[in-house]
C-alpha cells in the first residue's frame, strides 16, 4: 500500500502513517474497553495478541544485549493495555451473551476453554490458577527483583563509568564523539533498567487482574445465567465456567510469554552471542555431562526404579559428553593453529611487521624500573601528567598533538626513559621513582648528598635526593621536583621543539574543516586556488619550528590571500606571515602589561652580518668558527642571565638576516626565540636586556 501511494505521488504518506499509527492504536485500545466488540473481532484481536507476544519473546531471545531492545518497557505497557482491553471486551460479551452458548465470545475462547476444562471444571480452574502462580510468583517476581537490583547497581556505577570515559578521553584513547556516544549509552542503560523495574509491575498487575476477572466472570455469569436468563445451575456452570477459563487462559498465555521475555531481557549478559549460542557454549561441557551420565546410570540399576528409562537417559548423557569432548578438542586445535600459524616449524624464524614497525607519532619508552609510574592501580600519575601536557601544548600551538603511546622497553636500563618523535629519539635520561630532583637556586650554598645529574629540560646541575631530604633541600634554597614532573617537563619541551614534525596534511585539513564552519568562503577561495594543501602544511611547519602558534588560521589564510605568491618559496611565505602572527608569539613571552625583554646585536655587528649575507648570495650566512663561537657564547650568557630571572627574552635582528641567524643559533640554543624588527608591535613596550657585538667588534 505504501509503495502504491508513493507511485501516485503521495511521498509524505509514510511518515504521516508512522507518526499517527501509535496514537490511533492507543485510542483503539481505549475504545475496546468502552465499545462492544463482535465475537469475530475478539477472535482476531486474541490471535493478534498471541502473535505479538511470541514476536516480543523471539526478539528478546535474539537481542545480544538489553539496550538493543530498549523500547521493551514501552512495548510491554502497550501489550498489557491490549490484553486488559481484550479482557474487558470479552467479559462484556461473556456476561451479556454467555447464555446463548459456549461460542458466544468467539471460537478462540471456546477452544481454549474446552481444551483446558475437558469436562472437569475443577481441574480446569486449578490449571489456570497454577499458570497464574507461575507467572506471578516465579517469573514476574524474579524478573522484577533482577530489574530492581540491576537499576540500583547501574546507577551506583555511573560515576565510575563516567570517570573512566573521561580518563580514556584525556589519554587520547577515545575521540570526543566516541566519548559522547559512550556517555549516552551509559545514560540509556540506567534509564532502561529503571524503566524495566517499573515495567515488571505491569506484568504482575496483569496476572492479578486475570484472577479477579476470572472470579467476576464465574460469579457474575452464574448470577446472570440463573436469575436473569433462567438457566439451570448445571447448564449455567457448563457455559460460564468454560467461557471464563477460556477467556482467562487466552489472556494468561500471552502474559506468560511476555513475563518470560522480561526475564530474558533483564538477565541478559553476553554481548557477542545470541541467547542460544550463549547457553550452548556454556552448557556444552564434557566435564559436566560425564558425572550426569554416571548418576543416571547408577539410578537406573537401583531395583524398583524405571531402570530402562534412566539407563537410556544415562547413555544419552554419555553420548553428549563424547560429542562435547570432541568439540572441545577441535576448538583447541583451531586455537593452536591460529597461534602457531600455518608453518609452525618456521615460527622461530618468522618475523611479523608488527614486531618491528611502530607508527606512533609520539612514544615514551620506559625501563622496567619506571613501569610503576604508569600503573593506575598503584596510583601512577605519569599518564595523566602526559595527557595534561599534550592538552596544554595543543592549546598553545593551535593544533591537536597526536596521541602519545606510553610503553615499556626491556632493552632500556631499569631507570631510563626515552622519548621518540616518529622513529627518531628526541630525548632520553634517567629517572629515580623513589627519589626527587633537587635543583639548586642562587641561595643554595649547602651541598646535599645524592646522585648528581644534569637536568634534561634546562641543562642545569641537579641532584636526585632521597625523599626524606626534601625539607632539608628546600630549606637550603633548592627547588625540589617530583620524578614524573621531570619527565613531563622534558616531554613538553620536546613537543615544542618538534611541533613542525607532528603536524601533517590530515591535521591541517581538520583545522580547515573546523574553520570552514565559520568562514567557508575564505577557505574555499584560498585552498587550493591560491595555495595547495601540501604547501600550506609546509608553511605551518616552518612557523611551528620557530615557535609561532598557528591557532589563528583565519589570519593565516587572509594574509596569504593578499600576497602575490608567484615564485615565492615556502620559506618566503612563512617569513611574510610572521609579522601578522607575531602577536601570538609575543604574548607567550611576556604579559600584555609588561615590557618585552629583547636581546639585540650592536649596529656594527648587524651591518657586518647583513653584508656577509649579501656577499654569500644563495649560500646564506657563513661564519668562521671563531666569530660563530664568540657570538653563540655571548648569546648563551645573555639568555641564561634573563632566564635566571624567570623570564624569556627574544633575540631581535634585522629581517634580512633573521632566517640565517635562526638556522645558526638554534643549532646551539634550541629554545631561543628569534624575531625581526618588523614583527615587533607598535603598542608593546620593549626592554633591551642585552646588546651583543661590542666585544666582538673590538676583537
Amino acid at each position: 500500500m505504501e509503495m502504491t501511494l508513493r507511485r501516485l505521488g503521495f511521498n509524505q504518506v509514510s511518515p504521516i502513517l508512522k507518526n499517527m499509527g501509535l496514537p490511533l492504536g492507543i485510542l483503539m485500545l481505549v475504545a475496546m474497553m468502552v465499545l462492544p466488540l463482535p465475537s469475530v473481532l475478539l477472535d482476531i484481536f486474541f490471535t493478534s495478541n498471541i502473535l505479538l507476544s511470541l514476536l516480543i519473546l523471539m526478539v528478546a531471545m535474539n537481542a545480544f544485549r538489553p539496550l538493543e531492545f530498549s523500547s521493551f518497557p514501552t512495548i510491554l505497557l502497550f501489550a498489557t493495555i491490549l490484553r486488559l482491553g481484550l479482557n474487558v471486551a470479552s467479559t462484556r460479551v461473556v456476561l451479556s451473551e454467555g447464555h446463548t452458548g459456549t461460542d458466544a465470545a468467539g471460537k478462540v475462547i471456546e477452544a481454549f476453554g474446552a481444551f483446558v476444562v475437558a469436562g472437569n471444571y475443577v481441574v480446569g480452574i486449578f490449571v489456570f490458577i497454577i499458570l497464574v502462580i507461575i507467572n506471578l510468583l516465579v517469573i514476574t517476581k524474579g524478573a522484577g527483583r533482577v530489574s530492581e537490583v540491576s537499576a540500583r547497581f547501574t546507577l551506583d556505577a555511573m560515576p565510575g563509568k563516567q570517570m573512566a570515559i573521561d580518563a580514556d578521553l584525556n589519554a587520547g584513547a577515545l575521540t570526543t564523539e566516541e566519548a559522547k556516544s559512550r556517555r549516552e549509552e551509559i545514560s540509556k542503560e540506567a534509564d532502561f533498567y529503571g524503566s524495566m523495574d517499573g515495567a515488571s509491575k505491569f506484568v504482575k498487575g496483569d496476572a492479578i487482574a486475570g484472577i479477579l476477572i476470572l472470579i467476576i466472570n464465574i460469579l457474575g455469569g452464574l448470577i446472570i445465567g440463573i436469575w436473569m436468563h433462567g438457566l439451570a445451575l448445571e447448564e449455567a456452570a457448563n457455559t460460564y465456567f468454560l467461557l471464563s477459563v477460556g477467556d482467562g487462559l487466552v489472556a494468561q498465555i500471552p502474559s506468560l510469554l511476555l513475563a518470560i521475555a522480561t526475564a530474558i531481557i533483564v538477565t541478559r549478559v553476553s554481548e557477542t552471542q545470541n541467547l542460544g549460542e550463549h547457553i550452548s557454549k556454556q552448557m556444552n561441557l564434557s566435564r559436566a555431562w560425564l558425572p550426569v551420565s554416571g548418576v543416571l546410570i547408577l539410578i537406573g540399576i537401583v531395583p524398583g526404579m524405571p531402570n530402562a528409562l534412566f539407563l537410556v537417559a544415562g547413555l544419552c548423557a554419555a553420548f553428549a559428553s563424547f560429542l562435547s569432548r570432541r568439540a572441545e578438542n577441535y576448538n583447541k586445535t583451531q586455537e593452536l593453529e591460529q597461534l602457531s600459524g600455518p608453518e609452525e616449524k618456521d615460527s622461530e624464524e618468522k618475523i611479523n611487521l608488527a614486531d618491528i614497525a611502530d607508527n606512533s607519532p609520539i612514544s615514551v619508552q620506559l625501563g622496567y624500573g619506571l613501569i610503576g609510574m604508569v600503573d593506575e592501580e598503584s596510583g601512577g600519575p605519569l599518564v595523566n601528567r602526559i595527557t595534561g601536557i599534550r592538552k596544554q601544548v595543543s592549546k598553545d600551538l593551535g593544533f591537536i598533538i597526536p596521541a602519545v603511546r606510553v610503553k615499556d622497553d626491556l632493552t632500556l636500563p631499569a631507570n631510563q626513559y626515552r622519548i621518540r618523535v616518529g622513529q627518531t629519539i628526541s630525548g632520553e635520561d634517567m629517572l629515580y621513582p623513589d627519589r626527587k630532583l633537587a635543583i639548586p637556586g642562587d641561595s643554595s650554598k649547602v651541598k646535599i648528598s645524592g646522585i648528581e645529574v644534569i637536568d634534561p629540560s634546562f641543562g642545569m646541575e641537579a641532584i636526585w635526593i632521597e625523599s626524606h631530604k626534601q625539607a632539608e633541600a628546600e630549606a637550603n634554597g633548592y627547588m625540589v621536583v617530583e620524578p614524573e614532573s621531570v619527565l613531563a617537563t622534558h616531554f613538553s619541551r620536546i613537543l615544542f621543539r618538534n611541533a613542525g614534525k607532528l603536524i601533517g596534511q590530515d591535521d591541517v585539513q581538520s583545522l580547515l574543516d573546523n574553520l570552514s564552519e565559520s568562514a567557508p568562503q575564505l577557505v574555499q577561495s584560498v585552498i587550493p586556488k591560491i595555495i595547495p594543501l601540501h604547501s600550506l602544511t609546509g608553511v605551518l611547519r616552518l612557523l611551528l619550528d620557530e615557535r609561532v602558534p598557528i591557532s589563528d588560521l583565519r589570519q593565516v589564510l587572509e594574509s596569504l590571500s593578499g600576497m602575490n605568491l608567484t615564485n615565492m618559496s615556502i620559506q618566503d611565505m612563512a617569513e611574510s606571515l610572521r609579522p601578522d602572527l607575531a602577536g601570538l608569539l609575543i604574548q607567550r613571552l611576556a604579559p600584555l602589561n609588561e615590557p618585552l625583554p629583547v636581546i639585540t646585536f650592536s649596529s656594527g655587528l648587524e651591518h657586518m652580518l647583513i653584508n656577509m649575507v649579501r656577499q654569500s648570495g644563495e649560500e646564506g650566512l657563513v661564519l668562521d668558527n671563531a666569530l660563530a663561537q664568540k657570538l653563540i657564547t655571548s648569546l648563551v650568557q645573555a639568555n641564561e642571565k634573563i632566564g635566571a630571572e624567570g623570564k624569556q627574552a627574544a633575540l631581535v635582528v634585522s629581517p634580512a638576516i633573521r632566517r640565517q641567524i635562526s638556522s645558526i643559533v638554534k643549532q646551539h640554543i634550541e629554545d631561543i626565540v628569534i624575531m625581526g624588527f618588523t614583527e615587533l608591535p607598535d603598542n608593546r613596550k620593549i626592554n633591551i636586556v642585552a646588546s651583543i657585538g661590542d666585544d666582538i667588534e673590538k676583537e
